[in-house]
């Protein structure tokens, strides 16, 4: 008895901690934007999405979904998500030309290669994505 309960209690503690895993694993797809990270990521020619984005706003909501289940279906995307905060990093949305929140701007290494403002179209957002990474 106390060995059904304890493999039981193991199944479940395994479940749990692979859903956590999995969790921590889209949340650490993206990273606050910082100038440091921006500069070290092309330098190594990386693929990265600029996310300017603001908590308040409902088409930067749409945006995260859509990101998080590009990540979802592709997890062993090269793509580094950086996202901008609009109301407290102004000068990274100059620095990126961004006319509103909700603004999209893909680059691989030092080359833009993508920018959208208030895209929500999941076909156009993964097709730009998957064009980054195939173009490597």
């Amino acid at each position: 008895m106390h060995s059904r309960r304890f493999r039981s209690l193991l199944a479940s503690s395994l479940v749990l901690a692979g859903l956590f895993a999995a969790r921590a694993s889209l949340a650490a797809a993206v990273e606050p934007f910082s100038e440091d990270r921006f500069r070290a990521l092309q330098e190594q020619g990386a693929v990265v999405l600029i996310d300017v984005h603001a908590e308040w706003c409902k088409t930067c909501a749409e945006q995260r979904e859509i990101l998080d289940g590009y990540r979802r279906q592709n997890p062993g995307s090269p793509i580094h998500v950086l996202r901008v905060d609009f109301d407290g990093q102004k000068d990274a949305v100059q620095r990126f030309r961004a006319p509103r929140q909700s603004t999209l701007v893909l680059f691989r290494g030092s080359e833009q290669i993508w920018f959208s403002v208030a895209e929500t179209d999941p076909e156009v957002i993964a097709r730009a994505l998957d064009e980054a990474t195939r173009r490597r």
